[in-house]
């Protein structure tokens, strides 16, 4: 059921059980959506992280980077992703070489509906599920701010929402999307040619 929501925001958190890996991520709590949380998911593998999020009244998403480049960052990536909407596959494609914020945005498709993230900046980023001819769509905005315990995220949306266009905001916020950014694009890129030059190199 589509939903018109009210703002709310995420507060930094941690926990896990005794014994278990540390699991960090956000948490808050939803008008709407009820409490939602949203963590890391330890793996037996390093070059594997994953990060998940999970509500009262939305379905659990997770986005999971696979690669080396994965083993020096503590979230995941968007290079070898995959991401899941309860037992769903989340198709994604972005222009790496996009000039600007919106033409280097990554596009989803789930459950017949398009999506596009944009960064706005490196805390602030748009996800908007794009209008049919049974629906105007909807846009949500998260942005992150303050520092060390005061840090917060606010979610706020135009439009009605689905649980799964909740899900899908949500879960961004435990991935590396610096990509999407002008600067982290260009380094990117210069990563990408590095990598190149050492492979022919060496071969």
């Amino acid at each position: 059921m589509h939903t018109q929501s009210t703002p709310f925001a995420l507060r930094p958190w941690q926990g896990g059980e005794k014994n278990e890996l540390r699991r960090v991520g956000w948490q808050g709590q939803s008008a709407e959506w009820g409490d939602v949380t949203v963590a890391s998911l330890p793996h037996p593998q390093d070059d594997v992280r994953a990060t998940e999020a999970v509500g009262g009244h939305i379905p659990r998403a997770v986005f999971e980077s696979r690669g080396i480049q994965v083993t020096i960052t503590e979230r995941p990536t968007l290079n070898g992703a995959t991401l899941r909407v309860g037992d769903a596959v989340v198709y994604l494609r972005r222009n790496r070489w996009g000039a600007t914020h919106r033409g280097r945005a990554l596009h989803m498709k789930h459950a017949g509906d398009r999506y596009r993230l944009w960064a706005v900046d490196r805390r602030e980023y748009v996800l908007m599920r794009e209008a049919d001819n049974q629906d105007r769509g909807v846009t949500i905005r998260v942005k992150e701010s303050g520092i060390a315990k005061w840090k917060r995220i606010d979610v706020s949306m135009t439009g009605r929402a689905v649980g799964a266009d909740i899900a899908l905001a949500l879960v961004f916020t435990g991935v590396d999307r610096s990509a999407l950014t002008r600067r982290g694009a260009l380094r990117a890129g210069f990563s990408r040619v590095f990598h190149v030059a050492a492979d022919s190199a060496m071969g």
